[in-house]
């Protein structure tokens, strides 16, 4: 949600007019690996769609990423590190975006483009955190962190194809499998915006290939479970089934972006937009890394290194070779530049812009160092889970995106002869290790200094006429002490003013309820339920006006009920 005083620009948007700015086609799959096309040598994928992509682009040699999927898409939506946002993990309230940050949405959109996501958001469900908040015009979405999680509607069910998503805000069921779904949405924005004549930021964000794995392309399945994928998997031959419903979402994406490239094609706007594709982590454990160690939620360089292609024809270089390390926060600053619309006055960014490196133009690009952090909890932790990596070094302390080892050691890696950080050198250059750990600590200090309470979740505001009703799900529930999808913790609300709802719990499957009790703010609800099922309601409740938690229980003979969700219905 862009501040007042950031709406202005600095000046005109550069030399280029609004009938020259080229158009732009973000695409992110969610645990697609660094290997996973098959120019990267995974054997067996094919991705000649990707390939193409790729061989079209400037080859960035070094690009990092977060560990995990929320902070990453929350560096990419703002040019600033994650912990400037409050998004700090994945889940249980810890990956809600501040309102009050600038999207690249909201920046283009306010300079005239079109602006589309479609697929995955992970930065909030609810009013003022939807991307229908932070800048995108037209929105078709998945809730929470992918399909199958407890955020989504009950009917889900786990299922890939034919998913419930969210159009702007309203349930909505599709048809086809859910990255053809996103595809398909994202060419119709494309042609909806052309015959508007205006510039269109495109956001495809695909919840493939992340699991659960049972709901795959049933074709590219078959294709796969007859290959021999052995070779592609690092000492998890039990895992061969799960890799080949990988390989076929994979390969479903790469088809799509071959639709992608075509459509461009068809429209004859290939040369006037600029098409970006990465990916927003390593992949999931045991599989091909092009021999780098680590997988997702490792800050080993498996964990948070990923392709980026950058294909713009006539402007960029296949020829060009990038080795300056780059991250996701250079992304936005990056498709500023590009399309002359300038940073917001004020605006305080992380990343830097890409183009002159991607023009073949960075002669005088200055050395910079890199800080990648998460884990889970709360609140980020001083040297816990971290790497601080700069041109030639590399320092980690990798004490667990869990379970948190205070005992693990620091360890030094020269990524120039050792990329595969098979040998610590810690030992062997303390002067390094106390550097590296010094630029961390004021790294630390400065991003958690963004706000005075910066680690704290914004609040679900409640009864505004944006969003009249409101379902609160565990995706945002926060808890102090809860690690995983229970009953504990609150849904941290605010309401402008004293406001009515009528409160139903939802559930997953029919249930027989006896009592349900709701807390809000300082007052206690307890009600006695009749007949069961999978909506019961509690009647109407005040919430009263300002900040406030809310907390529900049920209980049916005396043992707790899982709520699933709770709907909090405007009157």
């Amino acid at each position: 949600m862009i501040p007042t005083v950031a709406l202005v620009l600095l000046g005109a948007c550069g030399t280029v007019s609004q009938e020259e700015r080229p158009n732009v086609v973000l695409v992110m799959s969610d645990d697609q690996g660094l290997g996973d096309f098959s120019h990267a040598g995974h054997g067996v994928l094919a991705t000649p769609n990707l390939d193409r992509l790729a061989a079209a682009s400037p080859q960035v040699k070094r690009f990092y990423v977060s560990p995990v999927c929320s902070p990453t898409r929350a560096c990419l939506m703002t040019g600033r590190y994650n912990y400037r946002t409050r998004v700090v993990d994945t889940w249980i309230g810890r990956s809600m975006m501040e309102p009050d940050e600038v999207t690249v949405a909201e920046i283009l959109n306010a300079a005239g483009y079109a602006t589309g996501i479609f697929g995955k958001w992970h930065l909030g469900d609810c009013y003022p955190l939807r991307p229908i908040d932070q800048g995108f015009e037209v929105a078709l979405v998945h809730r929470g962190g992918g399909l199958a999680q407890p955020s989504e509607p009950p009917a889900n069910a786990g299922r890939y194809t034919d998913p419930i998503l969210f159009r702007n805000g309203e349930e909505v069921q599709t048809k086809g499998y859910c990255t053809d779904v996103y595809f398909d949405a994202a060419l119709e924005f494309i042609d909806a915006s052309l015959a508007a004549e205006r510039p269109f930021f495109a956001y495809v964000a695909t919840n493939a290939p992340h699991g659960p794995y049972g709901d795959v392309p049933e074709d590219l399945y078959e294709k796969y479970a007859e290959s021999d994928l052995e070779p592609t998997l690092r000492g998890k031959s039990d895992q061969v089934d799960r890799e080949a419903k990988i390989c076929a979402m994979v390969e479903n994406i790469d088809r799509n972006v071959g639709r992608l490239l075509d459509h461009l094609e068809r429209r004859g706007i290939t040369r006037e937009t600029i098409v970006v594709f990465l990916n927003d982590n390593g992949p999931v454990g045991g599989r091909y890394t092009r021999g780098l160690r680590g997988s997702k939620s490792s800050v080993y360089e498996g964990g948070i290194r990923a392709p980026l292609f950058v294909r713009w024809p006539g402007q960029l270089s296949p020829a060009t070779e990038v080795e300056p390390i780059t991250a996701h926060i250079d992304l936005l600053p990056t498709i500023l530049a590009a399309t002359g619309v300038p940073v917001p006055s004020g605006l305080h960014l992380d990343g830097r812009d890409l183009l002159p490196l991607l023009k073949g133009e960075g002669a005088g690009w200055s050395e910079r160092t890199l800080f990648l952090q998460t884990h889970r909890g709360n609140t980020p932790g001083f040297e816990r889970h971290f790497a601080v990596i700069d041109q030639r070094w590399k320092l980690v302390r990798a004490s667990g995106f869990g379970k948190h080892d205070p005992d693990r050691p620091f360890e030094l890696f020269d990524l120039q002869s050792d990329p595969g950080e098979t040998e610590n050198i810690a030992v062997e250059h303390p002067e390094r290790v106390a550097a590296l750990r010094a630029a961390y600590a004021d790294w630390f200090r400065d991003v958690s200094a963004t706000r005075p309470d910066n680690y704290s979740p914004p609040r679900i505001v409640v009864g505004n006429p944006a969003e009249k009703s409101t379902v609160l799900t565990k995706q945002d529930r926060y808890s102090m002490e809860g690690e995983g999808w229970n009953n504990d913790g609150a849904w941290l609300l605010a309401a402008a003013s004293t406001t009515e709802f009528e409160v139903f719990l939802l559930f997953a499957e029919p249930v027989e309820i006896d009592t349900a009790r709701i807390q809000v703010g300082g007052e206690v609800f307890e009600r006695g339920i009749g007949p069961g099922g999978t909506r019961v309601s509690l009647g109407r409740i005040t919430c009263p006006a300002g900040p406030f938690d809310l907390r529900v229980e049920a209980s049916s003979g005396g043992a707790e009920v899982n709520v699933h969700q709770v709907l909090l219905r405007g009157l």
